[in-house]
């Protein structure tokens, strides 16, 4: 490993190694990325995020087709996502913040600007908006943490059809510390999803999430399995909902926060509730708020980013 320096950096506490190689010259293989990523032998972190330009990544000893269509879209940066087990991934919402957040900060990006992220699920667009929420007042973000919203594109519900309007479900989950196997929906966000309501926030607290839940039927490249509890938002507006959400991530394990989850828990919700359910959504997970924007087959994701540290390697 020849890297010498990482920088730490969250999304609602859903937690990155970024690693600055515009370049594409350094090689991370899965052995790399679980010693930068484990919590006790290395810097820790739910997964390791390479901050490279698409045009490199692109021509580099191993060239990623999305990188290409990246470059050519006009996307000069591609978020290299890796889970913490060291496996690629498509996508990582919370991770798209921070990566934004990195390049505003190291002054590779015009905050004024909306910024162009290239990512295997396709090119992001990311702004600087305002914090909708309370959360700094409450602790869920650093004071004066910036917000940026995520245009995620689009979704799909890949068991959509007269069968999954007539069920409500296309899986079922069966998690420890919950009697019974329950329901689910399938949501793709370019990574695949399952999402599981609860009846309750006991149900929700109960959860043992330390042991991946069993999906039926399997999906063939895994899922990330979130767990919902629709609450009342407080107010009169129909087009706003709030749910609680606890995730278990594929290649990861329980996690504090997770940004296509988040969305796909707030399109299971309005699925549930029928055409005129909520299109504006709060999510609170274990590590903060987010907001999920729904706009047809459109979805937007905002939320705090934060940088937390440089890191010096020299454990080599």
């Amino acid at each position: 490993m020849t890297i010498a320096q990482v920088t730490k950096g969250h999304g609602t506490a859903n937690d990155f190694v970024l690693v600055h190689d515009p370049q594409c010259r350094e090689s991370l293989d899965a052995e790399t990325v679980r010693a930068l990523t484990d919590r006790r032998r290395g810097v820790g972190g739910d997964g390791l995020i390479r901050v490279v330009r698409s045009a490199a990544l692109a021509a580099g000893q191993n060239p990623e087709p999305e990188a290409q269509a990246a470059a050519s879209a006009g996307a000069e940066w591609f978020m290299d996502y890796r889970n913490a087990d060291g496996s690629i991934a498509e996508m990582c919402g919370n991770g798209v913040r921070v990566f934004a957040h990195y390049l505003v900060e190291k002054g590779l990006a015009d905050p004024a600007a909306p910024l162009l992220v290239g990512t295997r699920g396709g090119v992001k667009i990311v702004t600087v908006v305002d914090d909708p929420t309370d959360a700094r007042a409450t602790g869920a973000a650093p004071a004066g943490a910036p917000w940026y919203r995520v245009d995620m594109g689009t979704w799909r519900m890949p068991g959509a059809g007269a069968e999954l309007e007539e069920r409500g479900a296309d899986a079922r989950v069966s998690t420890r510390g919950i009697e019974v196997g329950r329901p689910a929906v399938s949501v793709d966000m370019g990574n695949p999803h399952t999402v599981v309501a609860l009846q309750s926030l006991d149900e929700l607290i109960a959860a043992d999430l330390g042991t991946a839940p069993a999906v039926d039927p399997a999906p063939p490249h895994g899922t990330n399995v979130e767990y919902i509890v629709v609450e009342a938002d407080g107010d009169d507006d129909p087009r706003t909902g709030r749910l609680r959400m606890r995730v278990h991530e594929r290649g990861v394990g329980e996690t504090f926060a997770c940004g296509t989850g988040a969305c796909a828990a707030a399109l299971a919700a309005r699925f549930w509730a029928g055409a005129h359910g909520p299109v504006d959504w709060f999510v609170e997970q274990p590590g903060g708020t987010v907001r999920v924007e729904v706009d047809g087959s459109q979805v937007a994701l905002s939320g705090p980013a934060v940088l937390v540290a440089e890191v010096v390697l020299t454990g080599r």
